[in-house]
């Protein structure tokens, strides 16, 4: 008998695991900061209280949820679980628009659950030659308010529990603050994820990439909306490399940022 029920902490770190083995690459310290952002978001279906599938509808504010971590394990595909736990963990955002970011085999899907297609995120990945600027410091709590106010001018969203803690410094996440723009980085399975980065011009966001290599290795990642036409330049003028597509969507409305130069925190939570 297939049971759902919201996620617990520990049960969030499998659910990462389960995507690192889909390939998704998370970070090594994801879990706790998705959680904070909405300890009610997360949800797994259980066979015999052993969790089969996971989804996340995690509430950023009174208006705007976000939908992610969406597996069902190989063994129970098929079997209409993932969708009856779509479905059930949807409800959970109630009237906000919710918003994902999907990989091209789930978008029909998605679509026929009323999510409309409102742009595309390119992840972009290799080495960039790392050059440390003493102009550059790690964000502290101090900054946190004011980091969350520009990321939401820039995705057009306030998500501030989950940046709050995404935006606290851990031992494989930092948050690099440059006159004017900042970017967080944190070490993944495999190389090191770029997210959020804000900046005004090419020149400061050139800047803080540099440095962001420097801080755990050269080879990054980084998730840049195709909206953001300055930013997929530089990308392309540091021969990083397209490595795949997602298509965001929308349901019950859209999220609209500003700016040239900002790179998702995450494709799991936004």
């Amino acid at each position: 008998m297939i049971r759902f029920r919201n996620a617990t902490e520990p049960e969030v770190e499998l659910m990462l695991d389960w995507a690192a083995a889909e390939g998704w690459n998370p970070g090594l310290d994801d879990a706790a900061a998705f959680y904070a952002g909405d300890p009610g978001g997360f949800f797994v279906a259980c066979e015999n209280d052993a969790p089969v599938a996971a989804i996340s509808v995690v509430n950023h504010s009174d208006n705007y949820a976000f939908l992610g971590l969406y597996i069902v394990r190989p063994s129970h595909r098929g079997r209409g679980i993932g969708f009856a736990l779509w479905q059930r963990a949807l409800e959970h955002a109630g009237d906000r628009v919710v918003g994902l970011d999907g990989v091209p085999a789930q978008q029909a899907n998605y679509a026929a659950s009323g999510f409309q297609h409102a742009g595309a995120t390119t992840r972009f990945s290799g080495r960039v030659e790392a050059d440390a600027s003493r102009d550059i410091r790690v964000a502290g709590q101090n900054d946190i308010a004011a980091l969350i106010d520009r990321e939401a001018e820039a995705s057009g969203a306030r998500k501030p529990d989950y940046l709050t803690a995404w935006f606290t410094e851990t031992a494989s996440r930092k948050t690099l603050i440059d006159p004017g723009a900042f970017l967080t980085i944190r070490k993944c399975r495999e190389g090191a994820k770029i997210g959020s980065l804000v900046a005004a011009d090419a020149t400061s966001a050139l800047r803080l990439i540099r440095h962001a290599a420097s801080v755990f290795g050269d080879t990054i990642i980084i998730d840049v909306p195709n909206r953001c036409e300055a930013l997929t330049q530089l990308c392309r003028e540091l021969q990083l490399i397209p490595v795949f597509e997602t298509a965001r969507m929308y349901r019950s409305g859209t999220m609209t940022g500003a700016g040239e130069f900002y790179a998702v925190a995450t494709l799991e939570l936004g």
